[in-house]
């Protein structure tokens, strides 16, 4: 498990982020601005996540939880001891491995057996939709060794395989149409039937966030989102 925080002393908002399988801080950090403090997890593995200091109080926490980090959110946030006002979960379930809900567990079973420099490129580049957003974004593709990811990927496996459900609700979930990671039906069909989540259905890719400068206005987007409507963006954020 590790853990990336960036904090500052008089910051009274708090956004918990939790990556996906194969992140790393680098995919986040340019959200990061100086009107929030931030913790991400990431790269799980046997540790348990760390602990918020409990030396500073926040008025407001945000939890985000992307891709696998969903399902990580669900199963580690109990650990943490961190209580999230508002929780939003972004293409992702509690099932990540599921024919119904999740990836199609071939697939995941497939991934998990053939993890080689040349396969993640293909992953990152499902990640981000295309070579064309993704040679854009070079600079936030994760810098994992194989390793790394082999045993990530296998710990969350099995974790997963004998994961219940613990009864976390999240206020908000994001499906994106075009995900090449999460197929789209399996996480429709998971958050309509989740009636105390507001989930809403956008045109992106599975990594989409830098269309937003940082989490403050991507949080923003997702409160004031209205169904088949994009909220504008400040002029600095980049077209959807």
């Amino acid at each position: 498990m590790r853990t990336y925080i960036r904090r500052r002393e008089k910051n009274s908002h708090l956004v918990v982020f939790f990556g996906g399988w194969g992140s790393d801080e680098n995919m986040f950090v340019p959200l990061c601005t100086d009107d929030f403090d931030f913790i991400m997890f990431y790269n799980y593995s046997a540790d348990e996540a760390l602990v918020l200091p409990e030396t500073k109080t926040y008025e407001r926490i945000t939890l985000i939880g992307w891709s696998l980090g969903v399902w990580a959110a669900e199963y580690l946030t109990s650990k943490t001891g961190i209580i999230p006002d508002v929780s939003i979960a972004v293409n992702g379930t509690p099932f990540p491995a599921d024919n119904q809900y999740g990836i199609p567990l071939s697939v995941f079973e497939g991934t998990l057996n053939n993890i080689t420099e040349e396969n993640m490129e293909k992953f990152y580049l499902r990640v981000f939709g295309d070579r064309k957003t993704y040679l854009i974004n070079a600079d936030r593709v994760p810098k994992r060794t194989i390793k790394s990811l082999q045993d990530e990927l296998r710990w969350l496996y099995n974790r997963i395989m004998e994961h219940k459900e613990s009864g976390f609700k999240m206020d908000y979930a994001i499906i994106s149409e075009i995900d090449r990671i999460f197929p789209a039906e399996n996480l429709k069909s998971y958050w309509e039937k989740e009636a105390e989540t507001k989930h809403m259905i956008v045109p992106m890719r599975n990594y989409f966030f830098h269309n937003w400068n940082s989490f403050t206005e991507f949080i923003s987007y997702v409160e004031n989102f209205t169904s088949g409507k994009i909220v504008k963006k400040s002029r600095k954020a980049k077209d959807l």
